[in-house]
């Protein structure tokens, strides 16, 4: 078994009904103009089908746009992403960062083994979590210093400056933060 990673089909309908409802239209009228099944229409619209390119170019004639335009306003495909640990040596102790997330999405999540350059300072636009999975590590944010142990958590709201070191070998830190490229931010100067 390896790393696994599903994608569901685009999920059009919620475009089709926003769009449908838009030029307030019925099942029935859009039936009337494409040729197609009041309740084929109704299961595209709720995801429970999907329409072939034919039927969609159909859909999108009338509605007075285009497939493209459909497939842009569409939800995202639901993804299942598995990202499994890598088998280590008993006597490995060698610091590591590995992305617990693979690709663009809204979440970022890295897990830290053993120290690293504890006179690294961060600081992240968007908030952030950290847990301990083992070990113990000492953070330094906004002038004071937090000591952590083994199942502790720390949040910190975006644009808090930090940094981190590990006090035990073995430490393990996961890091879970909103991506940066999220427009997650809001104006802290009110």
């Amino acid at each position: 078994m390896g790393d696994h990673k599903e994608q569901q089909p685009v999920r059009v309908g919620a475009a089709v009904r926003r769009r449908r409802r838009a030029l307030e239209l019925t099942l029935a009228v859009v039936a009337e103009r494409t040729g197609l099944s009041v309740p084929f229409l109704s299961q595209v619209e709720n995801d429970r089908a999907r329409p072939s390119s034919t039927s969609l170019e159909k859909l999108a004639d009338a509605l007075r746009t285009t497939a493209v335009e459909l497939l842009a306003a569409a939800d995202p495909a639901a993804t299942v992403d598995l990202v499994r640990a890598e088998p280590l040596a008993e006597d490995d102790f060698t610091p590591r960062t590995r992305n617990l997330v693979r690709g663009h999405h809204q979440l970022h999540a890295s897990e830290f083994t053993g120290d690293h350059d504890a006179g690294r300072e961060f600081q992240h636009r968007n908030d952030e979590l950290m847990y301990v999975a083992d070990g113990a590590v000492e953070i330094e944010a906004e002038g004071r210093a937090y000591r952590l142990g083994r199942g502790d958590t720390l949040y910190l709201t975006g644009g808090v400056r930090h940094r981190w070191r590990a006090t035990v070998p073995d430490t393990r830190i996961i890091v879970v933060a909103v991506a940066e490229h999220i427009e997650a931010v809001r104006d802290r100067s009110r």
